[in-house]
């Protein structure tokens, strides 16, 4: 199976587990998420299947929306409702006071991982020496926020809409907004709905894959509608012989118009005459030449 399922991912279950579920249902090996959702996090996981594995770094790399709830006066150390609480307060902060905060929590800027996260420290999870009582060190990482928006508001809690960078942690942010308004927060809930070109209106629910039901089949994306906002160029029956050896690419070998076109360093996908994805390739520094740098056939 040569494709991406985007998967709904439940509460409660690591991004693992339901690879571990589709792994077994599916009857294939080859199968990585594209971007871990934390067991209290629900929604779009896009599993990578077959060949399609080869395409995971274009695809990890990619914005994602979340609709995070935040529930203020409470502070935790994983920064989730899941963690030990750390602090509380009886103070609620005012509608006025959470936006003027999100203003600056909007941008580029560095963000500090949690302590308990992925992160490794001198080849070990941070999360595991957190577990430990042990001091984690992390260093900053650049992140993007370019959404970040009050939907629903009770004082005690908030709805926000955010569309951030890949790298971003949500959990950090609840936590930063718990500071800056005075109250300590931490993350309550949290979806997923988009990541990257993957959508929750794609996605099928966990039990779908485990019954390897028709819902699976109907909204299985296969290689040749990935990555659709990447340009592509279209080979004759010589290019994809090429292609099938690592062979460097000239204008003979595509259809249409010419790579010469496109930008020296650019990604473009390669399709065959039958509408098939065989490849990706990049521009070399000439602007004349293609190279298949990921080979699908």
């Amino acid at each position: 199976m040569d494709g991406v399922l985007v998967v709904d991912k439940p509460q409660g279950l690591t991004s693992h587990d339901v690879v571990a579920v589709a792994r077994r249902s599916l009857h294939e090996r080859r199968i990585g998420h594209t971007g871990t959702l934390d067991p209290l996090a629900t929604g779009v996981l896009p599993l990578a299947c077959g060949r399609a594995t080869r395409l995971v770094r274009f695809f990890v790399s990619s914005d994602k929306d979340y609709e995070a709830t935040v529930r203020f006066g409470v502070a935790t150390d994983t920064y989730d409702i899941t963690g030990t609480e750390t602090s509380r307060s009886e103070r609620v902060p005012a509608r006025e006071a959470v936006e003027a905060a999100l203003t600056s929590l909007r941008g580029e800027y560095l963000q500090m991982p949690p302590a308990f996260s992925a992160k490794k420290v001198a080849g070990e999870r941070a999360y595991a020496r957190a577990r430990r009582d042990e001091a984690v060190t992390l260093q900053p990482a650049p992140v993007r926020v370019t959404r970040a928006d009050i939907v629903e508001f009770s004082g005690t809690s908030a709805r926000i809409d955010i569309t951030c960078s890949a790298g971003f942690y949500v959990r950090s942010f609840a936590h930063s907004l718990g500071e800056l308004v005075a109250t300590g927060a931490c993350l309550e809930a949290l979806r997923r709905t988009r990541s990257g070109e993957f959508s929750v209106s794609q996605a099928v629910g966990l039990e779908h894959v485990r019954q390897s039901s028709v819902a699976v089949t109907e909204r299985w994306i296969p290689l040749e509608r990935l990555l659709p906002s990447m340009p592509s160029v279209r080979l004759g029956n010589e290019g994809r012989k090429r292609v099938a050896h690592g062979q460097m690419l000239g204008e003979a070998h595509v259809l249409g118009d010419g790579n010469s076109l496109r930008p020296p360093g650019a990604w473009i996908r390669l399709i065959d005459e039958e509408g098939q994805l065989v490849a990706l390739g990049t521009v070399d520094p000439t602007g004349e030449f293609l190279h298949p740098a990921v080979v699908l056939i």
